[in-house]
This record gives structure tokens, C-alpha cells and sequence, in this order.
């Protein structure tokens, strides 16, 4: 059975297809249109898709689209009425585009997927489901639990913004909700406005930035702007709010609860700043850990499934693990709305098609490490290195391990392309760029002159899995880089006289373990374990760099700088690697140096 999965029209729009319940295929429009959180309709997702698996739209049995956009509709009507007339400039700015086309996208997704040219699809065999139901279909699924609860934390899907359930077998049951307008993925987005960060893109930034602050406005927070339950649900105080309203997300009375207005990009970061983000943070993870706590009494599992889009919070996915009451945790890597592409497929596969799921069980599952993108052969390499001019050689693997990890030791920046591509947003080993981490330069190096971004923003480790307890407070896996553990207590340096009177960004300075351009502020880092089944080549790399250095870890970011996505193709890769003060690009066995191009 063939069903095809689509994200699209609000932010990351996806495509994924299923094939007799395994996942052929799944990836992000971002990476083919080359617009970071590209929202329209994921043509060249679909196409790349349909061209994996070989097959055209006339074969598909099923599509689903991820939410309702009439459940939608009805919720941003009933919003404008409650708080008329305060909705009027929102009221009119956004339903017009509604009344055009997302009451429309029956219409809208037939003629997409007919305008592919890869045969003609009938619209009879198109599925709307739940957005919440799509998330929690993706975190259950592929999961390796045959019985687990499930959790979804996001914004807002067509009502519900937190949903508590459970999964047996090849059932899933949503058993609770909180509706909008409390939503704790929201709150977080009001905090990314108020701190001057872009909505859906900064959470990151203020995650990065917490450990610089202090929780200074936790009981501001509190007391102003949210009521929190004894049963982990919460209402907030939407007087201190503009989301329902107006095209702000906060007014001029959260500004008087922090002491100013919403910071400008422009402007800098101040200690202030710092502590509100700090505080947001802390009130976050409090409550997810309280979301859990009443689902795990709910629902009585020992297993836990996670996903929207709060899921990617890496540091309060550390804290569940070694807090919460559950005595396993897994997390769907593409936690966002990407991946409710792939839920909604998984949905239809197993509750509407009636395919048998198999669960791996174990710490197995089934996202085949979340390597589910493009891959290109040596003919498309030489095709795109030939047509830029490229210097380059071709080396066997084991010239090519040794070679790069002699420029790793030599503190070179690598551009590391192989493999398919990742789905979901974190660059896993086959879409990276790697660096020393026992260099003290390494981390400012990366920022300023690679990824072009702030400063404070922190660097993920991969290490080998067989070795993350010599380096990490963890014991046990972490492949998709979603949890946040302590760098262990005899790799740390004690901070001088001088050191510990520094604050804020002043911290970025003090050298905190013998591997300083992985260890946060707060002596954190946000793991990658790696193993030799999901990518032999990758774990063949970093042990290469032990063999010669005696570390088993490695810088490991993102392929791409700010404000584009991760790169896709080989020529994505090379405009990159020239574009920024890369020293080194391999894609697969080709080795290029900066120097000789």
C-alpha cells in the first residue's frame, strides 16, 4: 500500500511516502526550493518522493494532508468574534487569503500533484486528518514501543496546542487536550517576538541564550502571565497577549511586566535579556515535566512518545529523561511540522489501510536514523564539481577517513555531504560541517566565520556511541541530537578567580572541560550518539579521528549558514563551502580544499 503524506500552507512544508508501512522517503521543500521554512505547496518534495519509490501519482492508494484547514477556519472565526473588535486588522488581513485558497486546498492539492507530470491523481483518494493526530502518528509509529502514552506540545494545530494520548499496537487514542489560545508553544513564540528574535526560527536562539541569564522573572512569569494546574494544565493570562488580536504577539502590558518594549534585532542583548530568557526557559520546562507527569498517571505507561513542535527543546527533553517518571523516551526527529507529513502517512498506512505494524522494540526504531533525503551518485558529483570548475580528488575510504581527520586535527572546518539527505532539522552526519572540539577557538570560529550567526549560540557533540559515557553524564542512545546532558564532572575545568566574576556574554571566554567548543555555559551539550548500523561511514570518521587523536567526538552543525537551510545537492554544498572559510569539502569520496579552488 502506497500513501503519500503532505505538509503545507502554514511553515516547513514536507512530503513522505509509505510503502507497506516502512518509509520509503520523507523530506522538507526548504531544501529543494532553497527558502528556509519554505510554507508553499512541497512540489519538489512530492516529486523527489514519488521518483524514490518509482512510481507517479496514479499509483498512490492514499494522500493525507496533515490537518483541517475547515476546523481551522472555524477556530480563527470564532477568535475575531470573542474579541471583537479587536480582531478587525487581523480579521481582515488573513481571511481574505483563507476565503482564496486554504478553504480551497481539496482543489489546491489535486492540481499540485497533477501539475508534477507524473500522472493524473484522483482527488476520491485524498484524506484530511487531525494535526495533533498527525504528530502523535509520528512520534508512535516509528517509534520502537509496541504500548507507550504520547505527548504533543506545539502552537496550535486546528484547536488543540498540547494533547495527551496513547498508543497500542496499531491504535493510537487522543484522550486529553488544552485548546487555544493556551499553548505553551506559543508562549514560547511570544518570548522569541519580545527578545527580537524571528517567530518558528529564534526558540533556538533563547534556548542557546538561557544559560547566560538568570531566572530572575520566574515568579513574574507566574504571577502575570500564566496559571498553572495542579493536574500539569495551564490557562494563560491572554490580557498580556496580541496573538488572538492583532499582528503582534504581545502588548503593552507584558512590556510592563519585563520593563520595556520587544527588543529590535538591531539592538544588543543586554543581562536583561539574558535572564528573561533564562526564566522562559525554566517555566517551560516545568511544565512540559508536568504535561508528562499527567500522562504518565493517565495513561499508566512506562514509555513515551514526543512530538509538535515543543518537542525540539532539547534542554527540557534532558530534564524528562532524568526527572520524569517514564522509564523510556523517544522522540520523532522531524518533532515539527515537517514530520506530521510522515504521521499522517503512517495514520492512513495503519488505521485506514490496515497494514501491520511491526515495532523494532529495543532502542531500534523505525526513521532508519531520519536518513530519508536525496542521495547522489558519483556521475551527479563530477556532473556539479565540473560545472563550477572544482579542483578536486577522489579518494577510497580509507585514504579519505585518514586524510580528514588529519585536517580535523590541524583544526580545519569540513563541509562533510554523503548519504541521503536528513528529514527533519538537525544535520545528522550526512548534511554537516565538523570540527576539533578540543579546540578553545573552534566554537566562536564556527559562528563568526562559518555559520555567520551570533556568537553565544552553542555547538552539538557526535560521539561515538560506545564511548558517550567517557565524555557525558548520558548512558544510552541519542541519535537524532534531541536531548541536552552534562559533559561528566572529571572533563571539567574549574573556572579562576577571574572567571567566576564574569556574566552574560563575558562567559563565552572561560574554557569549561578539555573539549571547549562543545561545552555550554552551563557545562551542557546537546548530544549525538553514533553508531555503525544508521551510518557506518560517519561513526568510520570519528573513529578515525580517535585512532589518531584519542577523542571520539566531533563538532557537529548544520550544513548551511544563517538564514538558508540545510544544503541538498552537491552544488548546494560547493556554492557553501566557497561562500564561507570552510578549509575542507567532501562530498562523498571527493575531497576539495579551499586552498586550490
Amino acid at each position: 500500500m502506497l500513501v503519500l503524506g503532505i505538509s503545507a500552507f502554514y511553515h516547513d512544508s514536507a512530503a513522505a511516502l509509505i510503502k507497506d508501512g516502512e518509509i520509503i522517503a520523507a523530506a522538507q521543500e526548504e531544501r529543494f526550493s532553497r527558502n528556509k521554512h519554505d510554507q508553499g505547496f512541497p512540489a519538489h518534495a512530492i516529486a523527489y518522493c514519488l521518483k524514490e519509490a518509482g512510481v507517479g501519482v496514479q499509483d498512490l492508494d492514499l494522500v493525507g494532508f496533515y490537518d483541517k484547514p475547515l476546523l481551522t477556519f472555524d477556530r480563527l472565526l470564532e477568535t475575531y468574534l470573542a474579541y471583537t473588535p479587536a480582531g478587525l486588522g487581523s480579521f481582515i488581513k488573513s481571511i481574505p487569503e483563507w476565503v482564496k485558497s486554504k478553504l480551497l486546498q481539496k482543489t489546491t492539492i489535486t492540481k499540485g500533484l497533477n501539475d508534477l507530470s507524473a500522472g493524473v491523481f484522483d482527488e476520491d483518494k485524498l484524506r484530511f486528518g487531525f494535526h495533533h493526530h498527525s504528530h502523535a502518528a509520528s512520534a508512535f509509529y516509528p517509534s520502537p514501543f509496541s504500548d507507550a502514552a504520547i505527548v504533543v506540545m506545539d502552537g496550535v494545530g486546528e484547536w488543540a496546542t498540547t494533547t495527551i494520548g496513547q498508543g497500542s499496537g496499531q491504535h493510537i487514542e487522543l484522550i486529553d487536550e488544552i485548546r487555544f489560545p493556551h499553548s505553551l508553544g506559543l508562549l514560547y513564540s511570544a518570548f522569541t517576538y519580545y527578545l527580537g528574535f524571528k517567530i518558528n526560527d529564534g526558540e533556538y536562539k533563547i534556548m542557546g541564550m538561557a544559560p547566560y541569564g538568570e531566572p530572575a522573572y520566574v515568579d513574574a512569569i507566574k504571577a502575570n502571565l500564566i496559571d498553572i494546574k495542579d493536574d500539569g494544565s495551564f490557562r494563560l493570562r491572554m490580557e498580556h497577549f496580541n496573538y488572538c488580536t492583532g499582528l503582534t504577539m504581545t502588548n503593552a502590558r507584558f512590556d510592563e511586566v519585563f520593563g520595556g518594549p520587544p527588543r529590535k534585532e538591531p539592538e544588543p542583548l543586554d543581562q536583561r535579556h539574558m535572564n528573561i530568557a533564562r526564566s522562559i526557559q525554566v517555566v517551560t520546562e516545568e511544565l512540559v515535566l508536568n504535561i508528562c507527569r499527567n500522562a504518565h498517571e493517565r495513561t499508566g505507561q512506562k514509555n513515551l512518545c514526543l512530538a509538535g513542535g515543543v518537542a525540539l527543546n532539547c534542554v527540557a527533553n534532558g530534564r524528562l529523561l532524568r526527572e520524569g517518571p517514564f522509564d523510556n523516551i523517544w522522540i520523532q526527529p522531524a518533532a515539527g511540522d515537517a514530520g506530521a507529513s510522515l504521521g499522517v502517512a503512517l495514520a492512513l498506512a495503519h488505521d485506514v489501510g490496515g497494514v501491520e505494524r511491526q515495532p523494532s522494540g529495543g532502542t531500534g526504531d523505525a526513521m532508519q536514523g531520519s536518513y530519508l533525503g536525496p542521495r547522489f551518485d558519483d556521475d551527479d558529483i563530477e556532473a556539479a564539481l565540473q560545472s563550477r570548475g572544482a579542483v578536486y580528488r577522489k579518494l577510497d575510504d580509507d585514504a579519505l577517513m585518514e586524510t580528514v581527520a588529519a585536517a580535523l586535527d590541524d583544526e580545519c572546518v569540513v563541509g562533510w555531504f554523503q548519504g541521503r539527505m536528513e528529514f527533519g532539522p538537525r544535520a545528522l552526519g550526512n548534511r554537516s560541517i565538523l570540527g576539533d572540539p578540543r579546540s578553545p577557538a573552534m566554537q566562536r570560529m564556527l559562528n563568526l566565520k562559518i555559520k555567520y550567526r551570533e556568537g553565544f549560540r552553542p555547538f552539538a557533540p557526535a560521539v561515538l556511541r560506545e564511548d558517550v559515557t567517557d565524555y557525558f553524564e548520558l548512558d544510552g542512545d541519542s541519535p537524532y541530537m534531541l536531548l541536552v546532558a552534562g559533559v561528566k564532572t572529571d572533563r571539567r575545568q574549574e573556572p579562576t578567580a577571574a572567571d567566576r566574576e564574569k556574566s552574560g556574554f563575558e562567559m563565552l571566554s572561560v574554557q569549561r572541560s578539555d573539549l571547549p567548543a562543545i561545552t555550554h555555559v552551563d557545562y551542557s551539550a546537546r548530544i549525538q550518539t553514533v553508531d555503525g548500523i544508521a551510518n557506518r561511514r560517519f561513526h568510520d570518521l570519528l573513529k578515525a579521528f580517535k585512532d589518531r587523536t584519542g577523542c571520539g567526538v566531533l563538532v557537529n552543525t548544520s550544513f548551511n549558514v544563517r538564514d538558508e537551510p540545510i544544503v541538498c545537492t552537491p552544488d548546494d554544498a560547493y556554492r557553501c563551502f566557497m561562500a564561507t572559510e570552510m578549509d575542507v569539502l567532501v562530498v562523498e569520496n571527493y575531497i576539495l580544499l579551499k586552498a586550490e579552488q
